[in-house]
């Protein structure tokens, strides 16, 4: 009865679960590790991207909930559900992914590793000689490294670290004619290589460390009897927040360090452990950690699937992966090599990436570097590349005497350490570097070269929806736009002077901006939508985003449909959402593109009864972009730049190899071309340039 109740709730619902929406999407990547049509290698890829997924959920979702739980702070999740039950909807549903999960990986991957030239292995299946092999390895790196840490009554329980694969050994000695248990832990070292590599004449082996540690691990157990031999591997809670202050010279690096260092203790969340562990130890990890069964996920095989990119990076077989198309044109620069500062002067660019190269933003701020004229450069940074060629060019930018002023997001997740000391570089080549703003986190990509020509200063704008990336901008889809248009260089400095220092300026002309008013300023783009929709005029509504959560803008697009506005989203992640429901969303549609490369581009588009308007930036409908970060959403002013992004959107809407069509019940459905459609891959589609750069706009809404 309880369970058809949680059931009927999240169905009445108007608006989809966050965290349910989340696993969804991670079941679209794991139908990528199931597409045939891909090489055995790119759907590893998949898989290991399902399981990173999976581990970052835990940390900062589930994390995030047992905050709640621990603290005893009621929770109200978007389908209705208080704290525990949804925890047991959420916990469910998780191990329903993760048994799909290696099923896909055991019964559909595992069994074309051998003709594909390599194989996964247990000690016992090799040959002698690379028994010995093996035995060497032991001894000479693994051995030395291990460290058996005993729990008893004499030694207190161990620091065990998060997502470290870990031996549980059960031993036993009889003392005083009375058998005592006791459990030992063993965590093998991160820094070693999951797999250890055997060349074979037609093929490689890789050999999990932990099977070679297993083979060999009464040598850490002398005299002693081992009763059970178990592998787990836990997740801790990640999920922080840094402590709400006014006071604007608190030490944010310090204080991000001490968060870093607590992250390591954080709460279990997540116990992954191998069939039939022992009890003894399962009873008493589980009364350590305040957990039950719904935290434990039982593995068939392999634990932790992220260790396929051993496999997948091997040189042997890069070859045989997805090959990426070089880059082409952008459709606003000539073919032929041209002076970006003279160029910029007189147009503006919009770059597609990865289709398009991030060589023009990145070359334009090398220049910058060594050029005499420049006097400045202003950059947000999110996250970097590693050897990194802007940090590169920002420190040669200041041994070469000119103002570099740099915000450093340090509390961008998982990049804090990398991004503190990427800074802490920075200032002692003497760049200004700031940490952050207060309780905000910078997620906003804005560059700008300022350069003196001759009696007067030229302000170099970049701002768009990616990272300052080179690796990343190679893999997500993104748009920016490079301009010495006026008004966006007076918008960008006065940004750049509210999140550097302490001014509130009136009004932007070309920028949509959080924490302040971003929210209520889309509100009224759809509201004028609705508008125009009731005096019978033209209207319609199509955005690119990666994740739909926000309340108020998604009651805002329920009542634009009521009113008869078509609204069209391409939401890649998380959509709270309810397309199609009668009565109340039966204008809306959404669809999820996932595919080869990751869609990370916002667009919005809003037809102001023929005088359109198109929005890019670093912005999803969220409340943390709202409310608690610094972002920025730029109007593409240029008309014919403006006609690019509508026929991004245009395509994008046109897939039907890469996407997936929600469904009211927040399902999802492939999208396959019909037996006489055009099929329309966007991945590719964007690289071959045949299509049509002339879309009419009427066909968008």
């Amino acid at each position: 009865m309880l369970v058809n109740k949680v059931s009927d709730q999240i169905k009445k619902s108007k608006y989809i679960s966050r965290d349910l929406s989340w696993l969804r999407f991670n079941y679209r990547v794991l139908d990528q590790a199931r597409d045939t049509n891909k090489s055995i290698f790119d759907r590893l890829k998949f898989m290991a991207i399902t399981a990173s997924n999976l581990d970052e959920f835990f940390m900062i979702r589930v994390g995030s909930l047992y905050n709640y739980i621990d603290y005893g702070k009621e929770r109200h999740d978007y389908s209705g559900l208080r704290e525990l039950p949804f925890r047991k909807k959420l916990l469910d549903y998780a191990h329903r992914f993760v048994n799909d999960q290696y099923l896909t990986y055991s019964n559909e991957l595992k069994p074309l590793f051998s003709k594909h030239g390599f194989d996964v292995l247990q000690v016992e299946e090799l040959t002698e000689i690379e028994q010995k092999k093996v035995d060497s390895y032991f001894k000479n790196t693994i051995f030395p490294l291990l460290t058996p840490m005993v729990y008893d009554n004499y030694h207190g329980f161990p620091l065990l670290m998060n997502q470290l694969l870990t031996f549980g050994v059960v031993t036993r000695t009889t003392e005083e004619q009375k058998a005592q248990d006791r459990v030992t832990f063993v965590q093998i070292p991160g820094n070693l290589a999951r797999f250890y590599e055997i060349n074979r004449k037609d093929k490689i082996i890789f050999v999990p460390i932990e099977e070679i540690i297993r083979w060999k691990i009464k040598k850490l157990f002398r005299n002693v009897e081992i009763v059970s031999v178990n592998l787990f591997r836990i997740t801790r809670n990640g999920d922080f927040t840094l402590e709400e202050s006014d006071d604007i010279d608190a030490d944010f690096v310090q204080e991000i360090k001490v968060k870093l260092r607590t992250r390591k203790k954080g709460r279990v969340v997540r116990m992954e452990v191998e069939r039939n562990p022992s009890p003894l130890m399962m009873k008493i990890l589980k009364e350590r950690w305040v957990i039950d069964n719904a935290n434990v996920f039982t593995m068939a095989s392999l634990i932790d699937l992220r260790s396929l990119w051993q496999i997948i990076n091997h040189r042997q077989f890069k070859e045989r992966c997805f090959k990426q198309p070089p880059p082409v044109t952008p459709l606003s620069l000539p073919a032929e090599t041209v002076d970006m500062f003279e160029y910029l002067k007189e147009h503006d660019v919009l770059l597609h990436h990865p289709y398009n190269s991030m060589e023009p933003v990145v070359a334009l701020l090398e220049r910058a570097a060594e050029d005499p004229y420049v006097l400045g450069i202003k950059q947000t940074i999110y996250r970097l590349a590693d050897q990194s060629r802007v940090t590169a060019a920002l420190l040669k930018a200041a041994e070469n005497g000119k103002h570099v002023s740099v915000l450093f997001e340090v509390k961008a997740r998982f990049d804090e350490e990398r991004n503190i000391k990427e800074g802490e570089r920075l200032e002692k080549a003497g760049c200004f570097v700031i940490y952050g703003i207060s309780k905000y986190k910078t997620h906003t990509k804005m560059l700008m070269i300022i350069r003196k020509e001759g009696e007067k200063v030229t302000r170099y704008v970049h701002i768009g929806s990616g990272n300052y990336n080179e690796q990343t901008a190679r893999l997500y889809t993104d748009v920016s736009l490079l301009t010495t248009d006026e008004v966006y260089a007076h918008d960008v400095s006065e940004f750049f002077n509210v999140i550097t220092g302490h001014s509130r300026p009136n009004e932007y002309k070309y920028l949509l901006t959080s924490p302040n008013s971003m929210r209520q300023q889309l509100i009224e783009l759809i509201r004028n939508e609705a508008r125009n929709a009731k005096k019978g005029l033209k209207s319609g509504i199509v955005i690119k985003i990666n994740s739909l959560e926000d309340k108020e803008v998604i009651d805002e697009f329920y009542k634009a449909s009521k009113a008869g506005v078509p609204i069209k989203l391409i939401v890649r992640g998380i959509c709270c959402l309810r397309p199609g429901r009668e009565e109340l969303s039966e204008n809306i549609t959404v669809r999820s593109i996932v595919g080869e490369y990751l869609e990370h581009s916002r667009l919005y588009y809003f037809h102001n009864n023929g005088e359109s308007k198109v929005y890019g930036g670093s912005a999803d409908i969220m409340v943390r972009s709202f409310d608690r970060r610094v972002e920025a959403l730029f109007l593409i002013a240029n008309e014919e730049l403006k006609r690019e992004a509508i026929n991004i959107l245009h395509y994008n809407l046109l897939d039907n190899v890469n996407s997936y069509i929600m469904r009211e019940d927040g399902t999802y459905l492939k999208k396959r071309p019909a037996a006489n459609e055009e099929v329309i891959d966007v991945h590719k589609l964007f690289y071959s340039r045949a299509y049509s750069t002339e879309v009419v706009e009427a066909e968008l809404v």
